[in-house]
């Protein structure tokens, strides 16, 4: 018989925002679904479309509750802010995990997946003995525990989301790390032991992967850059926030621009948020201006159009968890420049598909970046093995049958 499973997430693609996790989670709902396991999806209200517009969701496999997700005063937009993470999600990871626990007393659900603090009062309610359904948590990037460049009052302001995370993962009958390179600091960080700990990595659609449509879409979009045949486009893709670390990038690139050996280039950062304006002035600052295009926000489609007018993608994060955008321009043949953080030493193997460096050593990245400039038609090679990585390692094949173990294991502990 087929699992039924309760999923608690604070957003979803495309009900909320496109960012990864939410693409992830719309991908993971899907994919379920195909395999035959019976959803329930229990978030906040839809912002942009309902999900009975959403072909997709229309298997009938997947139900839906929602929670109200209401932001504090001054907490700024939602799931947005320190703030807000600290206060408003974790009001909402109560009533959700309250949700889900319903759904598990009345018999309709088996297994409980938590993403995130989502589902902190399922959490609390089975510490207590008051739910009986095994729970299984993914707590995804960790960025409360601190990373590269972190400040003290950021990590200060996150102490009652790591005592929600760290609930949420003390009352797991499973923890689910999203690459090897996560599960060392999961454990440390959540103080878990490592025999609940299982590998279910993140993964992309390579069968929604559109190559003529995008290869067509990708070449109108490169020849906007005023940029010789030979030239060299590298493209970013990512919220503007300071940890993403498009500011080192920028000063990197910089070191690049008195070096006549290397070929022309142009650097297209795709995504917007609160850091684009101190971005911009520090693009205009190093005078970097005529070389970067900042499109902003655009549609998945021009995205994926993006990673085809590209040569190389360029991650330079200061902290991540497993980067859904890595893996999407890895789909589409890229080789990757990224830093040493999170999942991404799982992704990007120096050598063969790409460089990786350290987070914040802006030397470092620009030599990397100057390498790869002149790597010539090794790139397209270097491209090629990202593609195969993400075909062995990171399909939704392999991802679903990885979690629906997991579920299995949990059900026969009962």
């Amino acid at each position: 018989m087929s699992p039924r499973v309760a999923i608690t997430a604070r957003s979803i693609f495309p009900l909320h925002g496109v960012g990864g996790l939410e693409r992830h989670l719309y991908e993971l709902v899907c994919h379920l679904a195909r395999a035959g396991v019976q959803v329930h999806v229990t978030t906040r209200p839809p912002t942009r479309t309902n999900p009975r517009d959403v072909p997709a969701f229309a298997s009938g496999r997947i139900d839906w509750s929602f929670v109200p997700y209401r932001t504090f005063p001054f907490a700024g937009r939602r799931g947005t802010t320190v703030i807000d993470r600290s206060t408003a999600y974790l009001v909402f990871g109560l009533r959700a995990g309250a949700r889900a626990a319903a759904l598990a007393n009345a018999g309709s659900v088996d297994v409980v997946y938590g993403h995130g603090a989502s589902v902190l009062g399922y959490a609390l309610l089975k510490r207590r003995g008051r739910v009986s359904c095994p729970l299984i948590f993914n707590p995804h990037g960790l960025e409360e525990f601190g990373g590269a460049g972190q400040s003290l009052a950021k990590w200060l302001a996150y102490a009652p989301l790591r005592a929600a995370v760290r609930a949420c993962a003390r009352a797991a009958d499973r923890v689910i790390a999203t690459d090897n390179a996560q599960i060392p600091s999961l454990c440390r960080h959540l103080h878990v032991p490592a025999e609940r700990v299982r590998l279910v990595r993140n993964a992309v659609d390579l069968d929604a992967c559109n190559p003529a449509g995008e290869v067509t879409l990708g070449s109108t979009l490169r020849s906007t850059l005023s940029l010789p045949r030979e030239g060299v486009v590298l493209v970013s893709a990512g919220r503007l926030e300071q940890n993403k670390g498009f500011h080192i990038l920028a000063g990197s690139l910089a070191l690049l621009l008195t070096n006549a050996s290397l070929p022309e280039w142009r650097w297209v950062l795709v995504g917007d948020g609160p850091f684009r304006s101190r971005l911009e002035r520090t693009i205009r600052e190093l005078k970097l201006s005529d070389r970067v295009r900042l499109p902003g926000f655009v549609p998945t489609e021009e995205l994926h159009g993006w990673y085809r007018a590209a040569d190389l993608f360029v991650h330079p994060t200061l902290y991540e968890g497993s980067s859904i955008v890595t893996l999407e321009a890895m789909a589409r043949e890229l080789p990757v420049v990224a830093t040493r953080a999170g999942g991404l030493p799982d992704k990007v193997l120096p050598g063969t598909n790409g460089w990786l460096v350290e987070p914040g050593d802006v030397d470092a990245l620009a030599g990397a970046v100057s390498e790869a400039l002149r790597a010539g038609p090794r790139l397209a090679e270097m491209g090629r093995a990202s593609r195969r990585l993400v075909e062995e390692q990171f399909s939704w094949t392999s991802a679903v049958g990885a979690l629906i173990s997991a579920i299995r294991e949990v059900e026969n502990r009962l």
